[in-house]
Formats: C-alpha cells, sequence, structure tokens
C-alpha cells in the first residue's frame, strides 16, 4: 500500500533527508586522487552516528557498508575497499540514515580532479535530468510523467537509462511503495497525491543502457563498461509545486570551489 504521510512524519523524514544531505557534503570534502573508497564510507559512519543516527544501508539485506560507492562503469551499489580514487574518475555516492523511526536516502555523483568534457555532460545531464522528473512530481499527475521526464532529457543528449533500478517510496522503510522508473509514458502508473514521499533518481548511462551484476551481488555495471551517473533527492508530493527535503546545496557550494 502506497503510504500517505501526516506532516509530523513528514518533517521526521525531512531531518533524515538533510542529515544524509550534510553526509554527502562531508563525503564530497575528501573526493580526491589517492583516497580510497573505505575511507570515505568510514567518514560517513562516523558522521552519522554522531549526529545521533545510524547508517541506513549497513546490513540493508546484507549489504557491508554505510555507502553504497560507484566507480566509473558500476552504476550503483559498489561496495566501499580499499580501491583508491583516480583522477579523471566519477564516482557515485549513494547514502541513508534512520533517525526516530524514519529514513533517509540521497546520491550525488562527484568528479575526481578534471573530467574529460564527455564526463562532465554525463553529470551535468543526469543531475538536470533529476529536477525534469521533479517537476512532474505533483498530485494529480502519475509516476509515468516523471518517469517520461527524465528519459525523454537524458536520450535527447545521447545517453540511456537504466531499467533495471528505479526510484521509490520513502518512510519507515528505506523503499517503499510506489517504484519510480526513469522511464515510462506519460499518463501511465500510479497516481500521484498529496503527502507522498517519494525518492527519484535517474541512473544514466555513456553509452548503451545494458547492465550486470557483478560477481559480487551487489555492484550493478554497465555492459560496455562505459560510465554511469547517478543524482537522487527526497521529496513531498504536493497539490501545486513539489517540495524538496534533502538538497545539494552544501555539496554544489563546495564543489564549485573544488572543481576550480
Amino acid at each position: 500500500m502506497i503510504k500517505i504521510r501526516t506532516e509530523e512524519e513528514i518533517e521526521l523524514l525531512r531531518v533524515n533527508a538533510l542529515l544524509v544531505s550534510k553526509t554527502l557534503a562531508e563525503v564530497g570534502r575528501h573526493i580526491a586522487p589517492g583516497v580510497s573508497t573505505k575511507t570515505l564510507d568510514a567518514i560517513a559512519e562516523a558522521f552519522i552516528r554522531d549526529h545521533g543516527a545510524e547508517p541506513a544501508f549497513l546490513g540493508y539485506d546484507g549489504f557491508p557498508a554505510t555507502l553504497c560507492i560507484s566507480l566509473n562503469s558500476t552504476v550503483v551499489h559498489g561496495i566501499p575497499s580499499d580501491e583508491v580514487l583516480k583522477e579523471g574518475d566519477v564516482v557515485s555516492i549513494d547514502c541513508g540514515t534512520r533517525y526516530k523511526g524514519y529514513c533517509g536516502d540521497s546520491a550525488y555523483t562527484f568528479g575526481v580532479g578534471e573530467l574529460s568534457d564527455q564526463d562532465k555532460m554525463l553529470l551535468r545531464v543526469t543531475h538536470d535530468a533529476l529536477f525534469k522528473g521533479i517537476e512532474q512530481a505533483r498530485s494529480g499527475n502519475r509516476v509515468g510523467d516523471i518517469s517520461a521526464a527524465v528519459q525523454s532529457y537524458a536520450e535527447q543528449h545521447g545517453f540511456s537509462v537504466v531499467r533495471e533500478m528505479v526510484g521509490h517510496g520513502i518512510g519507515t522503510k528505506v523503499h517503499e511503495r510506489p517504484d519510480v522508473p526513469n522511464y515510462g509514458a506519460r499518463g501511465r502508473g500510479k497516481l500521484l497525491s498529496k503527502g507522498m514521499v517519494i525518492c527519484i533518481e535517474p541512473m544514466i548511462n555513456a553509452g548503451a543502457k545494458e547492465v550486470y551484476l557483478a560477481e559480487d551481488g551487489w555492484a550493478l555495471q554497465t555492459a560496455d563498461d562505459k560510465k554511469s551517473a547517478h543524482f537522487e533527492l527526497t521529496m513531498v508530493v504536493r497539490e501545486r509545486e513539489p517540495e524538496i527535503l534533502s538538497t545539494f546545496n552544501q555539496i554544489d557550494e563546495y564543489y564549485t570551489k573544488y572543481q576550480t
């Protein structure tokens, strides 16, 4: 059943969403060549616990880490390791929290050092596709309106949309109904109602849309070994303008400075 959240529940979801946003910003400050993904994971876990919350991903269906850290051709669910970041890498950081019985979930794809023009475009288009989807998340629309907006924007720029992974509702669990695909047709899918809280998260590939599951049983890889990007925000469906609970503002402030 798709749950409609009270304003009190939405406030608890907002607290989690903002904590996830702050955690991603803290991790982003440490992204540089030579830093291991395991180090980034430890930074995130300490930051979340220092703020009185718990990592929502740690132990989720057996996942062994606080963050999903996905490098280059890994789309999502990369497991942190001793592998170090290199100049020109793109790295998706997906983070979840649990605080006072509710969850937060957000993701951001960072560039490590100087990126190629193609990689910069991949990140920019994926980021902007997210906001194209959010624009459609209002009461009376359908999930397919979000899906179609993301897909059309990504594909008109020459990129492809991953089919196997989707956005989702969020509440007392990280993943709740409804599923929110990043591809589809306008006017199709579940009706969006005021008070629904969902995560919209485009996963966009530089090459073909096909993916495969890595041997570790978690990481999803692009079949052609080309790079992928992933951005995610949590938002509330309202009658008019959608309300975004999480934010990239703190990341963008630092990241712009870092890139220069």
